[in-house]
């Protein structure tokens, strides 16, 4: 990798917990050069348990904090630094559902597995509107869960992508609603939260069904069951506010 005979080279492994519930071992390797810590070090990362765009996003992130301890010895608050926010590390890489870095590659049917996580601002026609949500999944063969708990309606589809896609535009083109007076309207209030590709930590729905919960906890049970602690977190605490 670096040629050893210009400054020194290390190796250190650390295992950073509580990253969607599993130790992450970080494989990092530092070079410092011959005037470090005036010049900054030569870092790499590697992980098993990352894809090499989060290893080149830790790396990104080491390389900034390091400027900011440039004249200073530096490595230890760079380990220190990345234990306490990997998890922030990779949360922006993964979960700021980015396209640059999750579009599909190869058409295997796993790779258009999307999923997609509204919020609803309200529901003035309720049953009608639970109807026509039921029908466009079905229609679309998308599952996931219609989710009312006191004033949150969110909606959690898994699918085809280009059927999520179509899903969107049917709800936002559509009368599903009635205005104040009582007419017909198409949804104005409504916010995609979250489109993201389907990780394999995530488990699959196999059915579209309509829930209440009567509680906070109860919700949060549901989408870690389906393995989506992180974007509960994310994003659900937020709309309570």
């Amino acid at each position: 990798s670096f040629p050893e005979t210009h400054g020194i080279t290390f190796r250190i492994q650390i295992s950073v917990k509580e990253l969607l519930d599993t130790d992450v071992l970080l494989k990092l390797l530092f070079h410092l050069p011959v005037n470090y810590p005036s010049t900054l070090p030569d870092i790499s990362v590697n992980s098993d348990q990352l894809t090499r765009a989060q290893c080149m996003d830790v790396k990104d992130k080491l390389l900034e904090q390091a400027k900011k301890h440039l004249s200073e010895p530096m490595v230890h608050d760079l380990i220190l630094w990345i234990q306490q926010h990997l998890k922030y590390v990779i949360k922006q890489s993964a979960t700021v559902c980015d396209e640059k870095t999750t579009l599909s590659k190869g058409t295997s049917t796993e790779d258009g597995i999307w999923m997609l996580l509204l919020h609803l601002d309200h529901m003035r026609a309720k049953a009608k509107y639970v109807k026509t949500v039921e029908k466009w999944a079905s229609d679309l063969r998308l599952t996931g869960r219609l989710m009312f708990m006191g004033k949150i309606i969110l909606i959690l589809l898994q699918g085809d992508r280009s059927n999520i896609k179509e899903y969107l535009i049917l709800q936002k083109t559509s009368k599903v609603d009635v205005d104040s007076s009582g007419k017909k309207c198409k949804e104005k209030m409504i916010s995609v939260l979250c489109e993201t590709k389907v990780q394999s930590q995530h488990k699959r729905f196999q059915t579209f069904e309509v829930k209440e919960y009567s509680t906070l906890d109860e919700l949060q049970r549901e989408f870690e069951t389906a393995g989506l602690t992180i974007l509960f977190s994310e994003f659900v605490p937020p709309l309570l506010k």
